[in-house]
């Protein structure tokens, strides 16, 4: 282990407890700044490349030049790596337009960003979760119309997510105009006829990088799958429902709104996956070999 303290932000490194942003960061007060979260295993972040391109598509979206090139994000993240306990960890880093003089709605001039990278424990979802599937409830989709960009501003997401919570679930899954989009802090995949069926690519949903591992997957093992516009009617039906995220990888939901989904227990076909995706995690994301 070195010496380096834990977190980045604006050039330093230093403890978590001695970090602090000016009240007059645009990021405090509106939630004008983007973020990202990447995965580490056995000390090396997954995907990389992926994750930085997603950042700049997210600073893009909302007009903030990134601070950094590539290069430098990839040294940055190294040295947080580096400066951090555990083999497995998650990096999150944001960037928010930073602090200016007044509090206006219109974009500053001449202001600084705020660069903050920071790291913890990433750890696999509980055993009995993939043993015996998790319980989401559904909502109406009242997020605004660029979920693609992963901006700070989560408050929409944090209200949806706590009703789950409140009804003793994990996840919400979210519907727009009679659509699947996506789950309040994840993708969600639906299984109907032993075809996997993901919602598309769009500005109404966060493309998750695990998503891209899952349809990979599918595709190198000749599963049946579609990206396509998902009606609510084929998940309320659905043989099995997938709940994927960096975080929690690929989670079986056996309950929605407190109905059974399908058997009402985890389905063959994850039980497929989840040994492909174990497979993968070995072979790939704990070791140098290219994704």
């Amino acid at each position: 282990m070195t010496s380096i303290p834990t977190i980045y932000l604006n050039g330093e490194f230093m403890p978590l407890a001695e970090a602090r942003v000016p009240v007059m960061d645009r990021g405090f007060l509106f939630g004008d700044g983007v973020y990202e979260v990447i995965p580490v295993y056995s000390r090396r972040p997954f995907r990389l490349d992926e994750h930085l391109g997603r950042l700049q598509r997210s600073l893009d979206g909302i007009r903030l030049a990134n601070p950094l090139r590539g290069d430098a994000w990839t040294a940055l993240i190294a040295q947080i790596i580096a400066a951090n306990e555990g083999e497995d960890q998650q990096i999150y880093l944001q960037v928010t337009r930073g602090a200016d003089g007044k509090r206006n709605h219109a974009f500053p001039k001449e202001i600084q960003p705020t660069v903050f990278v920071m790291s913890e424990p990433l750890l696999p979802p509980p055993a009995a979760q993939r043993a015996q599937g998790i319980a989401a409830i559904s909502a109406a989709d009242n997020r605004w119309h660029r979920c693609d960009i992963k901006a700070t501003s989560l408050l929409a997401n944090c209200l949806l997510r706590q009703r789950a919570i409140d009804a003793g679930c994990a996840e919400t899954l979210l519907l727009r105009d009679g659509f699947l989009t996506e789950g309040a802090a994840s993708n969600i995949f639906v299984v109907k006829n032993d075809v996997i069926l993901a919602p598309p690519k769009n500005h109404l949903m966060l493309p998750g990088v695990t998503y891209d591992v899952i349809l990979e997957l599918a595709a190198r093992h000749g599963l049946p799958h579609q990206a396509r516009d998902v009606l609510e009617e084929e998940v309320r039906t659905a043989d099995e429902l997938w709940l994927t995220s960096s975080t929690k990888e690929v989670l079986p939901i056996v309950r929605l709104d407190d109905k059974p989904v399908g058997g009402g227990r985890p389905g063959p076909l994850y039980a497929q996956m989840l040994a492909w995706y174990q497979d993968y995690k070995r072979a790939v994301m704990r070791s140098h070999v290219d994704a």
